[in-house]
């Protein structure tokens, strides 16, 4: 197999035709039908896996993978890595704002010697907000993984299969695929692609859900929020230290008046930042409980087409 395009489904059924139509028609002259689809079911509310379920029928060389529940995207796009045989492996969204002609450009660009060839998303169309809260979320991660990264590089990307395969291995339950990618190594680099409106529906990525990813990935990727925490520990008690001498100076050079509001205050002030210190500490022994519990990332439900395995 030459090249497996890998595709997490959730929240875009009405796409998902539009999208099979000219993943057909980019694929079938470059790789000469030597291609395989890979719709991966994350248990989509829109019941999308009717509409796999029509594209497999049609086509032999679409393979469905329905999740039994909704694991989440990384563990979706890692249900169908797992699957994927290809020399190459593309990686890209459902909702169309990621094109497919644009796999031709990755392809001939990957055969100049690249092992990864990452989209780098021009003109996005998302809205302010959304492009304002992901330029903070990435100079957040920049700051905490001491690492550069450009918030218009997303998953659109493709892989040789030595690339993919080292992936594969890394079981953590947390994961990012660019950024996993990344801390592989090899050969990378990255292509301008004009970015596309959503062919339908709403990102599922709310506010809340956002900062929730970010956390997992810089506390699973950074020991940085632990030594920022121990810092501001010794920055307190520094600034606590020459408080105490002030009020020893002043307690003799001036009457001193019983009952200071900044005692309460003080109290509450270490309080507050010693919660916040035990609770960084908190999630990254969560994070130690969760990989050893060494539960499966996904658990595939029904599979339609594919090799059996």
């Amino acid at each position: 197999m030459e090249i497996s395009v890998v595709i997490p489904v959730y929240g875009c059924r009405e796409a998902l035709p539009e999208l099979h139509r000219r993943l057909t028609e980019t694929l079938k002259p470059l790789t000469a039908d030597d291609y395989e689809i890979i719709l991966v079911d994350d248990c989509c509310p829109q019941n999308s896996w009717e509409e796999i379920e029509k594209i497999c029928a049609q086509d032999k060389r679409v393979t469905g993978l329905h999740l039994s529940r909704n694991f989440g995207q990384m563990r979706a796009i890692t249900a169908g890595l797992d699957e994927s045989s290809g020399r190459w492996v593309v990686v890209m969204d459902c909702d169309l704002q990621d094109r497919p002609e644009a796999i031709a450009d990755l392809y001939r660009k990957a055969l100049e010697g690249y092992d990864v060839v990452f989209a780098r998303r021009v003109d996005r169309k998302d809205t302010k907000n959304v492009m304002f809260l992901s330029h903070l979320y990435y100079k957040f991660y920049e700051y905490f993984t001491d690492s550069r990264a450009d918030n218009a590089v997303s998953n659109f990307s493709i892989c040789s299969r030595p690339v993919i395969d080292h992936y594969c291995s890394m079981r953590e339950q947390n994961r990012s695929f660019t950024m996993f990618i990344k801390w592989l190594g090899y050969k990378q680099t990255t292509i301008d692609v004009q970015a596309d409106p959503r062919f339908a529906g709403e990102s599922s990525y709310s506010f809340r859900r956002k900062m929730k990813l970010a956390l997992e990935i810089i506390t699973t990727q950074s020991n940085k929020p632990l030594m920022f925490s121990v810092r501001l520990g010794f920055t307190i008690a520094f600034l606590a230290f020459l408080y105490i001498v002030y009020l020893v100076i002043h307690a003799f050079m001036h009457h001193v008046v019983e009952g200071w509001t900044t005692i309460v205050a003080s109290i509450y002030l270490m309080g507050g930042i010693l919660l916040a210190a035990v609770g960084i500490v908190g999630i990254y022994v969560g994070n130690i409980f969760n990989e050893t519990k060494d539960r499966p990332l996904y658990i595939v439900q029904k599979k339609l087409n594919g090799e059996e395995r």
